[in-house]
């Protein structure tokens, strides 16, 4: 149940119409459409003009009383990114100037954990150093799987930045970003914050710079308030990383963006999902009750006025 590799672009497939949506009362899905991604108000439009009027029960939406996600691939998502991006690392630094090539989930953990852990000491080796990482998010559920990658992949724990709200709240660009070897974003954006790093940042760096692959798990890609605003697609299995230009190809940048990390371990992030949202799962035949379900449904109809705003301002050509 890992997400979509089309996050932010949403289809509507030749032949299928409103006619054939409005049969679908309900969805339980991940939409995401409630922050502002691309095609997100023509998403919840068709729900408005379904008839009868559709509800979505965003699964990513849904919360424990104490705001909590119910459910959450972020430990694996972070995992997974953190991986890929050594991955990525070690192949600019091993192979004159390739990418890294075509991913393939692994069967288990353990077989993904070797095979980085082997990458993590062949770079060592190379940089006569041992391999710095900077998490922002360090202390959510993606931060810790991040950390916890790196650390069973034998990067040394005073080799492992772990930053989050307090350490970010003096505002970038960040030159400590720029320090380091690999840096994971994890955050959870929910409104406009200062860039992290910029291009003009980052070229102004020179060949100070140690920064070599960014993982940018968050994949707030097409949101107007990516506090990465150094690219601009999402990377997918088959091309992991897109390079940010700066003119300096001895000295390569890339980001990986891939919106379906989780996927590269399906049996370990399908079965922790599963066992959190189970419990949710269990309250849906009383849904016009359950917090959980209710809290969902009030979420949709809240988001679906705005899409309606958003159409109808945009129609004026404001």
């Amino acid at each position: 149940m890992a997400r979509s590799a089309h996050r932010y672009n949403h289809y509507w497939p030749e032949g299928i119409t409103r006619r054939h949506f409005s049969s679908a009362a309900y969805s339980y899905s991940f939409a995401h459409c409630y922050k502002q991604q691309g095609g997100w108000a023509e998403v919840l439009d068709r729900f408005s003009k379904a008839s009868p009027p559709g509800t979505l029960y965003d699964i990513e939406f849904l919360q424990e009383a104490n705001g909590r996600r119910v459910a959450a691939f972020g430990f694996h998502a972070g995992f997974a990114g953190a991986a890929v991006g050594v991955l990525a690392l070690d192949t600019q630094l091993s192979s004159g100037g390739k990418r890294l090539g075509v991913l393939q989930p692994y069967p288990n953990e353990s077989a993904l954990v070797d095979e980085v852990k082997a990458k993590v000491k062949r770079m060592e080796s190379t940089l006569g150093r041992g391999v710095k990482a900077l998490v922002i998010g360090a202390l959510g559920r993606c931060g810790r799987g991040a950390v916890d990658l790196f650390q069973k992949a034998g990067i040394q724990d005073s080799n492992i930045i772990k930053w989050d709200m307090a350490e970010t709240a003096k505002g970038g660009p960040f030159e400590e970003l720029l320090e380091v070897d690999i840096f994971v974003n994890c955050i959870y954006l929910s409104s406009k914050i200062p860039s992290f790093l910029t291009e003009s940042f980052i070229k102004g760096a020179g060949e100070k710079r140690n920064l070599g692959v960014i993982v940018d798990v968050s994949c707030d890609t097409t949101n107007p308030n990516n506090p990465l605003p150094i690219y601009s697609i999402n990377t997918t299995f088959d091309k992991p990383t897109v390079d940010v230009e700066l003119g300096n190809p001895k000295l390569p940048l890339t980001v990986v963006s891939i919106d379906h990390l989780p996927t590269l371990l399906p049996r370990e992030a399908s079965e922790a999902f599963s066992a959190d949202l189970l419990p949710s799962l269990l309250e849906l035949p009383n849904r016009r009750t359950a917090r959980v379900w209710t809290e969902a449904a009030a979420l949709y109809h809240k988001k679906a006025e705005e899409a309606k705003s958003h159409l109808a301002s945009a129609s004026r050509g404001n």
